[in-house]
Parts: structure tokens; sequence; C-alpha cells
């Protein structure tokens, strides 16, 4: 194998790779397990625990779930749940949303765009 060609399929080969983690250094599956991972104590996709269910999420209206009873702040929020005010909510609630119940963040921006990802997967979206 001449040495051009085989740099050409090692390049094309880290495309692929790049491509298949959405360009954020995760893999498909990251996104999925990091929400098992760092929200899965507090959230289910398909049913309320100490949190809402957050199957469906992405792109519907905060404080939205009838089941769940969520804080004053987050029912005046009047915020819809995208790639932007999930990354905002999940950095610092309180600040995004002050008075919240939710004091959890997440400080790693690449754990939190994999998570995204997922929801927004989740959504059809």
């Amino acid at each position: 194998m001449s040495l051009c060609r085989g740099a050409g399929l090692l390049a094309a080969a880290l495309i692929l790779l790049a491509l298949a983690g959405g360009g954020n250094g995760q893999s498909p599956p990251a996104g999925k397990e990091l929400f098992a991972k760092r929200c899965g104590g507090c959230h289910a996709l398909d049913r309320e625990k100490e949190g809402p269910r957050l199957g469906g999420v992405y792109g519907r209206p905060s404080a939205s779930v009838p089941s769940f009873d969520y804080s004053p702040a987050l029912k005046q929020a009047r915020i819809e749940w995208n790639m932007d005010s999930l990354d905002r909510w999940l950095t610092d609630p309180d600040q995004f949303a002050p008075g919240t119940d939710m004091a959890f963040r997440l400080d790693k921006p690449g754990e939190r765009r994999a998570i995204i990802d997922y929801l927004r997967g989740l959504s059809g979206k």
C-alpha cells in the first residue's frame, strides 16, 4: 500500500469516527450512559421520580408534565427545552430559573452535550 493511500484511509477513518460521535468526542451510546449515571438517580424517561420524566423533554415547554409538582420558579419560567435552554439549565439551574428545586449541575460541556443530544434523539427532533 502506498504512503498516500494509507494516509487517505487513515484520514477517512478519523472523519468517520468524528461523525459517529456527533463531533463532540462522545460515542453515540455515551449520552444514554451519561444520562443513566448523571441524571438517573432523580429522573427516568417514562415516569416521575424525584424529578419529572424526561422522555420527550426536548421541544416541550417547561413544567408541562401534569403529574409532576414543579417548583413555582419553573412553572413561571416559560421555557421551551432546546439545545440552548437545556445547556444553560444543566450548567446552573438556579441561575437559569432562580428558586428552582434542582440543585444538580453538569460542569463538563461534553457531558451536557451528549445528554442533550440523547434526549433530543429520543424526542425525534
